[in-house]
């Protein structure tokens, strides 16, 4: 491949197609507070990329679940998978083996720590690991993908 492609980020794509559980715990550092969040995510080819869509529910101490939902498209950039909101603007872009990456919102911060180990588990399973932190937050939010 003549774009400096080593074609992982392709194979990684790939991999992630289909559906997947998800198992999310939010550790709120201003409030103390722990939350948890139980849906599913789905990859699905759509023009250049896997269209991710995640739903299910939030539970926070104290309060009625919400419904959540979050969309983004995940691409094959050559050397990195590219995160991108549904509206089409930058969100992050990450090592196919699993790394770390950024994204500047101002004023907050939030990075990411991706996990792929356990893709060849069975059944196969990813983390991704979120601190983010600004004036009026700083929180971790650990989720496990579980393939469905």
């Amino acid at each position: 491949m003549g774009d400096g492609s080593d074609g992982r980020a392709a194979t990684l794509l790939a991999r992630m197609e289909g559906r997947w559980g998800i198992a999310r715990e939010i550790e709120d550092h201003l409030t103390g507070e722990q939350s948890v969040f139980a849906g599913e995510a789905v990859f699905a080819w759509s023009g250049s990329g896997l269209a991710y869509c995640e739903t299910g529910a939030l539970r926070l101490p104290g309060r009625a679940p919400l419904r959540g939902e979050r969309r983004y498209l995940w691409c094959d950039c050559g050397d990195a998978v590219g995160v991108f909101f549904d509206d089409g603007r930058p969100f992050h872009r990450f090592a196919p083996a699993g790394g770390s990456a950024e994204h500047w919102c101002a004023p907050d911060r939030y990075r990411v720590r991706y996990g792929f180990d356990a893709l060849s588990a069975a059944p196969p399973a990813w983390d991704a690991a979120w601190t983010v932190v600004g004036p009026r937050k700083n929180y971790m939010m650990q989720s496990r993908y579980t393939r469905l």
